[in-house]
């Protein structure tokens, strides 16, 4: 009787082992795949987020002021002649143009 009794603990004792070992085993499996989600779901939110700015930038877009450029392209012809940087407000001598023939082109 003693022996039986010592039998049934041991069976009990490592079915109680193995079914830890199996509960282990699925938390972990269980784990792992909430780390995935969690990965997933950040990697879905990331999209999300850079689908909205690319919808955010194309609703707003700058775009050139028009009106605004060309008034101050007047203001500036109304201060007078305009210059570069080689020849100044005065510009070219027509004189120094004339290659030495009766005509532009020096002929």
């Amino acid at each position: 009787m003693v022996v039986s009794a010592v039998i049934v603990g041991a069976a009990t004792v490592g079915s109680q082992l193995y079914a830890s070992h199996q509960q282990k085993k699925q938390q972990q499996k269980q784990l792992a795949l909430q780390r995935q989600a969690n990965e997933d779901a950040r990697q879905r939110a990331k999209e999300a987020s850079d689908r909205a700015d690319i919808e955010f930038n194309k609703a707003n877009r700058r775009r050139a002021d028009v009106s605004a450029i060309t008034k101050k392209e007047e203001q500036a012809a109304m201060a007078g002649p305009a210059g570069t940087l080689l020849t100044g407000v005065q510009g070219v001598d027509s004189s120094q143009l004339n290659l030495g023939g009766n005509t532009l082109l020096g002929g």
